[in-house]
């Protein structure tokens, strides 16, 4: 990706959180040319990850998993080789489009910063080989002060299948929230078999968070407006693929844009029916 070098590098610390991303990490690691830190959190990657990631000028960061908190973000954020306050969070399948980095200059320049504790940045997505221009729209509150946000902690460490990364809510922040126009790009270069089996897994976490009301109380809490409201929804897999397809219209979008609904909507029923498991439909009685 091409992107014009600054004669001052921004005073943002790039936290690229990593295991086996030799296939995407150069790209993301480009992309982020302008931040005068870059930090690679590398769980262990038994593939050519860090050789890229030194190869290009990042500093690299072992981090091994306790099976307590704080998880991998908090964790990252907290560490003491960061040199700056703004610290942008990425995977290493996401990369900063030209027209983000832009934005994020102009806010600098113009001192917007200080007005704001936290940025949220929409995702531009790729499915199949081609990008959502439509349908369901993700945003993340990726690019945070860390002297005024954190990640909660959220007692889910019982979940099966649990992992070392926080779920799937956003960071608490003491402030106001500054909203971002420009995207994020999402090229995730695995196979679908990956992506499924992400999936699978998160989908236990979310079944758990169905029936823990402490749990769940402590996650909504820090989820998006959106995302409160379809939580308590009925029927959502065919209630998501109606919104995602026909009212976002993700049907502009061709083949992908009908398999991405398709996709995540079976994710919702995976949720809906591990619910269902666990609140015991599985205990047959004999005959």
């Amino acid at each position: 990706m091409n992107h014009d070098k600054l004669d001052e590098l921004l005073p943002i610390t790039v936290l690229i959180l990593t295991k086996n991303e030799a296939k995407a990490i150069e790209e993301c690691i480009k992309s982020v040319e302008n931040f005068d830190q870059i930090i690679v959190v590398d769980s262990g990657s038994t593939d050519n990850t860090r050789i890229i990631a030194n190869s290009l000028g990042a500093q690299v960061i072992d981090f091994a998993w306790n099976g307590k908190y704080p998880k991998k973000k908090q964790w990252s954020l907290e560490l003491a080789d960061i040199k700056n306050d703004w610290v942008l969070f990425l995977d290493a399948d996401e990369n900063v489009s030209p027209q983000l980095d832009s934005e994020i200059l102009r806010i600098y320049k113009n001192k917007d910063f200080m007005n704001y504790v936290a940025f949220e940045i929409p995702i531009l997505y790729s499915f199949m080989g081609k990008f959502l221009k439509h349908g369901h729209k993700v945003k993340k509150i990726s690019l945070v002060n860390r002297r005024y946000c954190h990640f909660p902690v959220v007692d889910d460490l019982h979940v099966a299948n649990m992992w070392e990364v926080e779920g799937h809510y956003q960071p608490m922040y003491q402030g106001r929230l500054g909203k971002l126009s420009s995207y994020l790009i999402h090229l995730d270069p695995d196979p679908l078999y990956d992506y499924f089996a992400r999936h699978n897994r998160y989908s236990d976490w979310e079944a758990e968070l169905a029936l823990d009301t402490n749990l769940s109380q402590s996650v909504l809490t820090s989820r998006t407006k959106q995302g409160k409201i379809f939580n308590r929804l009925a029927f959502k897999p065919i209630v998501f693929f109606i919104y995602s397809f026909f009212i976002r219209r993700g049907l502009l979008d061709g083949r992908a844009g009908f398999h991405y609904a398709v996709a995540l909507s079976f994710y919702y029923w995976q949720i809906s029916v591990k619910t269902l498991e666990r609140r015991g439909f599985a205990q047959t009685k004999p005959i």
